[in-house]
């Protein structure tokens, strides 16, 4: 059993404090019974007493000790929240977060934002979950917080020296093994801190470094769009020769053609019947290793009661280097038909199945990235109690952060004739690179063929060379000031105020340049240069295992070599130079107001907060057209103004039972790359009969959403909940690609170029418990539940346009990225030295993107339901030393996609690494 303390209280006053509000709320709740605990359930206790102590709507994940975040990454951890999703799982790691199905999150560093380079935002995932000491993630806004991102905000905790009431050093170790790479890689981080009392004040320092390594495999198979191709001669059409005509892009086919059998289009004036079938079939292995490492440096210093001052530096690099070895092949070509079966149908549909091809075009590609960034976040603050009532607190925060890229590859092509199913079994597509031959091991038709060895180096030549590198750059200046005056009236019992000005700059150059080879264009003159690419996609399907590409790390070492031996229209390669992209600078300027209020309705407490923030911006920016000599820059800009209320309300019901409403209005300010006015154009590559480009638009902007919330919690036992959250977001200028054509240089071209065209409604429940029962008896008692769940309904009004890009209608489909429903459900275990924790999360299928302007039967492309099986195990051997078992991805899920129609339609197959971990951690 568990001792009684006053923890509690103690939890729920650094909570108040330590909220992106500068400053502590009024929290005037019914009393907490106070519990003392440690490690996993101390953690979700705490996370219990954020939530109730907030006005807001917030849910937190709090470390379970000094340098001990319960998961591989932050972005693991937060799947367990309660409208909380992850998504796009790979290089060893999940990445993207998004709340109640929208990724548009702000993330920030002990309140403070945080960016990657020219982005607007950082990855979650580059940040060591050993650093932290706890995750915010706000569903609601103050007016006080920073205003953007309409999904919400997550706000990350570092360890500050005055924290701890002494000295401190933690040592923590973990090898994680990879089991697609079959690599164990090295985990490691330390936290020194001690505080000192001085002759003009008390003094601490606090340094946590920490260094992660992966080597990472992931393994994926794709069948390619579906477009239409003529059932029989017709017009100028042979029988399967693939439809090269804009207008299945036209409105009212974001659906797709047509399935039915005997379905007919105009061909060339004459009606006539098509198949549905996919242009190509492809695969991707990638293999990599990563490197992240980090530090946190936090001075702090009191000469007095009544001040206080804090200096922080925060550094974060990456370093990733990449191999990508592929393979691909056209399953569109519509010749060499006199001795190939005809295709298979799927019965009662116009859609290929199953299919042979002849004599068509294959490639492999070896592409090698190396992608460096550093990040430097610099702070200096004061807080000063002047009097009693009145507290001020300023603060002067530098960041730069700076990203290079460097991506080399190079195609080998060949030929041959391919069988493919294009959904075999559990929803894979099958295929080979096949070779008549009687007695072969394949059978299609009244034709045998056997398998073609796809390692013969002496069958594949020299293809396309491609050599491109970036530099991305950003820094930002900004100044904060916050005033908290408290008040003595029986109704409002608090005022806070704020100013916040911030300068960000980002700059993009690159520069991309592709090659045919010119001399020596031999595999055999390259000495090393050969791979064999092998054990691909572990047996799971039917497809090529082995295959020669070139070797990418070869070609990332031996790039000159290459470029003496290749040209394009500007003569012979050399070492490209990044040029200037665009340059933006952006001011934004923010004040606010708002008051804490405390009064009593039917006897019961109602408290709340009202604010308002006004938010404003100015953008200049300068584009440079690369693709004109002297590249010739174009200027723009555009300004914002915005007030943006908030209201919360809580009332206490009972002691132990809260309601909540809030109204609050949040924005999303465009990405820097959406503004360039200038069009990138891509000529064809891949035989579709015209190019692609795309575009920005300077006068997007921001998004807007009005969002209410209403929520009812019941904390019935101490560290325990039940609660639930109805909400809405009415969202308005979601920011959407339309396309139209256009010639340029006598080449015709699809453009998609975005706007502020479309807007959206999103509503939901979420339903969240956490429950360690009391007085279990023997081995039970330590047993505790997590379970979250999340509904979700959503609409976004997409325009449909012409040819020419006017808009012609608006098609209603879910908004991108929401699931239907979501859930958690987590098992914890904490007996003495023992605690366990073993998680599963699943959410439902989502439409996550449309398919580029050149592949559009149908637009929509879905990922299947995702899921995850996680467990972490640690036993304390000492009061110092504690050991760990980790493991995620424990089921070996394969992630899939399709499009639209899963049971015809399927898309991608990927297969990505499950993880085991070994860790220590000591402390003294």
């Amino acid at each position: 059993m568990f001792s009684r303390s006053v923890l509690s209280a103690s939890i729920a006053s650094v909570v108040a404090i330590s909220s992106p509000s500068l400053f502590a709320q009024s929290n005037e709740a019914a009393p907490v019974e106070d519990v003392l605990v440690t490690g996993i359930r101390a953690s979700m206790m705490e996370g219990v007493d954020i939530k109730r102590n907030s006005f807001q709507i917030v849910d937190a994940i709090v470390s379970e000790d000094i340098g001990k975040f319960p998961d591989n990454n932050v972005v693991e951890a937060l799947q367990r929240i309660s409208g909380v999703q992850v998504t796009d799982r790979g290089s060893g790691e999940t990445s993207k977060v998004a709340i109640r199905g929208l990724d548009d999150v702000t993330t920030t560093i002990n309140g403070r934002t945080i960016f990657t380079a020219a982005a607007r935002s950082v990855s979650l995932a580059d940040i060591p979950a050993s650093l932290l000491k706890q995750v915010d993630v706000y569903k609601t806004r103050s007016a006080s917080n920073i205003e953007s991102g309409i999904a919400g905000q997550l706000d990350i905790k570092t360890q500050r020296p005055f924290d701890f009431d002494d000295s401190r050093v933690v040592l923590a170790g973990r090898a994680i093994y990879q089991d697609s790479a079959d690599k164990t890689d090295p985990n490691i981080s330390a936290l020194f801190t001690d505080r000192w009392q001085t002759g003009i004040g008390e003094f601490g320092a606090l340094v946590n470094l920490s260094f992660a390594e992966t080597n990472y495999r992931d393994q994926a198979v794709t069948a390619g769009a579906m477009l239409p191709f003529a059932a029989q001669p017709v017009g100028s059409y042979g029988y399967l020769e693939r439809i090269f005509d804009t207008n299945i892009w036209q409105p009212g086919l974001e659906l797709g053609l047509p399935s039915a059998a005997g379905s007919t289009l105009d061909f060339d004036g004459t009606p006539g019947e098509y198949l549905l079938a996919r242009d190509a079939i492809f695969q991707h292995d990638v293999r990599g290793k990563r490197e992240r490492s980090a530090a946190n440096i936090s001075l702090q210093f009191a000469p007095d009661e009544s001040s206080e001052y804090l200096f922080e530096v925060f550094y974060n690099g990456f370093r990733n280097e990449s191999s990508d070895s592929g393979l691909f092949g056209f399953v569109d070509a519509w010749h060499d038909l006199e001795n190939k079966p005809a295709p298979i149908l799927y019965p009662g549909t116009n859609i290929v199945k199953e299919r042979i091809v002849g004599d068509t075009s294959l490639f492999s590609s070896a592409n090698y990235a190396d992608r460096k960034t550093d990040s430097w976040v610099y702070a200096l603050g004061g807080k000063w109690e002047l009097s009693e009532a009145l507290t001020l607190r300023s603060e002067l925060v530098y960041q730069h952060s700076k990203n290079d890229n460097v991506t080399n590859g190079l195609r080998a092509d060949t030929r041959g004739d391919i069988w493919v199913d294009f959904k075999s079994d559990g929803g894979l597509p099958a295929w080979k690179v096949v070779e008549q031959a009687a007695g072969g091991d394949l059978n299609y038709g009244d034709v045998s063929y056997q398998h073609r060895d796809l390692s013969d180096s002496s069958r594949w030549t020299m293809g396309t060379f491609y050599d491109n590198r970036g530099k991305y750059e950003g820094d930002a200046f900004t100044w904060t000031a916050d005033g908290h005056l408290n008040l003595e009236g029986n109704f409002f019992k608090n005022v806070e105020f704020g100013l916040r000005f911030d300068r960000r700059t980002a700059d993009d150059s690159y520069k991309n340049q592709e090659a045919q080879c010119s001399i020596n264009c031999s595999f055999s003159y390259y000495d090393g240069i050969e791979h064999i690419n092998r054990k691909f996609f572990d047996g799971k399907s039917d497809v090529p295992t082995e295959w020669f590409v070139p070797g990418s790390h070869w070609i990332g070492a031996n790039a000159d070599i290459l470029r003496a031996n290749y040209a394009n229209d500007n003569g012979p390669l050399v070492k490209p130079v990044v040029e200037r992209f665009f340059s933006i600078e952006e001011d934004t300027y923010n004040a606010y107001l708002q008051t804490g209020f405390e009064t009593e309705l039917g006897g019961r407490v109602l408290d709340g907060q009202i604010g308002f923030r006004y938010s404003g911006s100015q953008t200049d920016m300068t584009f440079f057209d690369l693709a004109v000599e002297g590249h010739p820059r174009s200027v723009d800009d555009a300004s914002t103004s915005k007030v943006l209320p908030s209201m919360m309300l809580r009332y206490h019901l009972t002691d132990d039972l809260v309601a909540r409403f809030a109204y609050t209005e949040t924005l999303r300010r465009p990405n820097f790359g959406s503004l360039n006015a200038n069009t990138i154009y891509r000529k064809d590559t891949t035989n579709i009969g015209y190019g692609t480009a795309s575009g920005g638009n300077p006068d997007l902007k921001p998004v807007e959403s009005k969002n209410i919330d209403i929520s009812l919690e019941w904390y019935f036992s101490p560290g325990s909940s039940l609660y639930g959250t109805f909400f809405t977001r009415d969202i308005e200028g979601f920011i959407v690609n339309s396309r139209r054509k256009t010639v340029y240089e006598n080449y015709d071209y699809i453009i998609d170029q975005p706007g502020n065209a479309s807007n959206g409604k999103l509503k939901g429940l979420e339903l969240g418990l956490v429950y360690f029962p009391e007085s279990l008896p023997g081995i039970l008692d330590g047993f505790g539940l997590q379970f979250s769940y999340t509904a979700l309904d959503s609409s976004q009004d997409i325009p449909e346009t012409n040819s020419a890009g006017e808009i012609t209608g608006v098609v209603t489909r879910d908004i991108f990225g929401i699931s239907d429903s979501s859930y958690s459900a987590v098992l914890a275990y904490e007996k003495e030295k023992l605690g366990a924790r073993l998680s599963y999360v699943w959410r439902d299928d989502f439409l996550n993107n449309y398919e580029a302007a050149m592949f559009a039967n149908p637009l929509g492309i879905y990922r299947k339901a995702e899921k995850s099986l996680d467990l972490q195990i640690s036993y304390d051997v000492t009061d110092n030393l504690s050991i760990t078992l980790d493991g995620t991805n424990l089921t070996n899920e394969v992630y899939q996609s399709y499009y639209q129609y899963p049971a015809t339609n399927n898309f991608g197959s990927s297969l990505y690494s499950r993880t085991y971990a070994l860790g220590a951690r000591y402390s003294f």
